[in-house]
């Protein structure tokens, strides 16, 4: 791992965190705003209501399909040029949707957001981790990254729910452009690191697997669009289970690809460690279950309690404070006490608990007595647990495939926020559906479908905290002491918490 940044150069490691943060804050509102904005767009814009769903779709395709391909690109061009040129994009992209005047241009200009974000999120995890290599430091790094992840899908239905009802939807694209300006402009000063595309003769002689690059951003791409577009044509549908089996063949032929290719894009060296993958497999199903919540709540809030745009948003602000108080202040200090595992272990058991009490929701419930402690605790589960898997995910990660590390990290968060959201909308709305069919009330109807959704929701928690369990057997010395992890291709690395 690099050293800190050097002090002649008056750039210091805490201004390029604070500015990947910044960031990366941008990408991660961008997923939630919206949102809150969807009625508003949809009476501007005329948009249908099976066309607007890919107002969100259409973003969250290009992300998750990306991010693979954008860590590599991280890895050989430099974190620092791929991180600048995604904040332009996504800048750039936020503009048009801004000035949308259909719904072509506005799903069109999503697309490239998702791309732009991408490129901005999946080396940014990477160059926070080569910039603090040290155990304390890092662990607090991290924290402040998860923070951001985790919070800032609440902060953006806060955000997304004051802007739309000040002002307009228009503002919450507009909104990015200085925060966009501002952070690349800071980027281009702050942020330092060698750059890989200069990195030496064998180094640009390896080249881009184009192969590989092409098959998975394929294979990803195709399995996001039949995970979102599931809810539409069933799940057992020759729709999804054909597109269903493209995506698989084309992951199959990345898959030997890798095995054969001289350079592969994603060496599976990095998938053989037990702890990189089982953290990743843990990560999916966490945000599976996160995520669903978050675009459900949001519905509940609105059309069960009859809470406005900027009361729904406001209702979040429990949750990303507990966040923000474990993420950012008590997690290192946690992770180096008790350790990553069982820190993450007991995280998991509160998010669990979160969500298994939102399954018994009562119809009329009361937000300060009944749903303000239950968003305390996902809070405080949240704000521990995403550390903990972050590192973990990162961990024997190399200062030359970081950003390849990072983005296979992202892309388990993206696929398993898709898979989660689409799994448990379509469970929600089909038990509204059926229970309106047997006479129940609107508000009845709908409160049961939330509550199906949120125990299933608890059900991936479960099986997160059985993998964690027997997976992740990882041991951790107390104290912040560095933890060996040993990955099965060469010798152990060490990750710090």
């Amino acid at each position: 791992m690099t050293g800190p940044i050097p002090p002649e150069r008056g750039r210091s490691r805490r201004s390029a965190l604070l500015v990947l943060c910044a960031g990366i804050l941008m990408i991660i509102l961008d997923g939630t705003i919206v949102n809150v904005a969807l009625p508003s767009i949809q009476r501007d814009l005329a948009f249908s209501q099976s066309g607007l769903t890919w107002v969100v779709n259409s973003y969250l395709i290009a992300f998750g399909s990306l991010l693979l391909l954008a860590g590599r690109l991280g890895d050989r061009f430099g974190g620092k040029r791929v991180f600048v040129t995604g904040l332009a994009v996504f800048t750039a992209a936020s503009a048009l949707c801004g000035l949308a005047a259909n719904p072509a241009m506005l799903i069109a200009a999503r697309f490239l957001q998702g791309a732009g974000g991408a490129l901005t999120s999946a080396v940014g995890l990477g160059m926070i981790v080569t910039l603090f290599p040290e155990p304390g430091e890092q662990a607090k790094a991290i924290g402040a990254y998860s923070f951001v992840g985790s919070a800032g899908a609440s902060l953006g239905v806060i955000g997304g729910g004051v802007l739309t009802q000040v002002l307009s939807w228009h503002w919450i694209f507009f909104v990015n452009l200085p925060i966009g300006a501002v952070a690349a402009f800071f980027a281009i000063r702050v942020l330092d690191g060698p750059d890989r595309s200069a990195a030496g003769p064998d180094r640009t002689a390896q080249g881009n697997d184009v192969t590989g690059s092409l098959l998975v951003t394929s294979a990803l791409m195709v399995g996001v669009y039949t995970i979102v577009k599931a809810a539409d044509f069933g799940w057992a549908s020759a729709h999804t289970l054909g597109l269903g089996a493209v995506s698989i063949v084309l992951l199959a032929g990345f898959v030997l690809r890798q095995r054969q290719a001289a350079f592969p894009l994603l060496p599976l060296r990095i998938l053989r460690s037990r702890t990189v993958s089982g953290a990743n497999l843990v990560q999916a199903l966490m945000v599976a279950a996160m995520i669903g919540f978050q675009f459900l709540f949001a519905l509940y809030l609105q059309h069960v309690l009859g809470f406005d745009a900027v009361r729904t948003g406001l209702g979040f602000l429990p949750i990303t404070l507990a966040i923000g108080l474990f993420a950012l202040v008590l997690s290192a200090r946690l992770n180096a006490r008790f350790g990553v595992r069982r820190v993450l272990l007991a995280s998991l058991v509160l998010l669990g608990a979160g969500l298994a009490a939102l399954s018994r929701i009562p119809l009329d419930s009361h937000y300060f007595s009944y749903l303000m402690p239950v968003l305390v605790l996902l809070g405080i589960g949240a704000g521990l647990a995403l550390p903990a898997v972050t590192t973990l995910a990162m961990s024997g990660a190399t200062p030359d495939d970081s950003g390849l590390v990072s983005g296979l990290a992202n892309t388990t968060q993206q696929v398993g926020g898709a898979l989660g959201l689409a799994v448990l909308s379509t469970l929600a709305t089909s038990r509204s559906g059926a229970l309106a069919a047997r006479g129940a009330s609107a508000a009845a109807a709908l409160t049961g479908g939330f509550r199906l959704a949120f125990g299933v929701g608890a059900g991936l928690m479960a099986v997160a905290f059985v993998l964690a369990a027997t997976i992740l057997r990882q041991r951790a010395q107390r104290g912040p002491a560095a933890v060996a992890v040993r990955i099965p291709d060469d010798q152990p690395q060490a990750t710090s918490v």
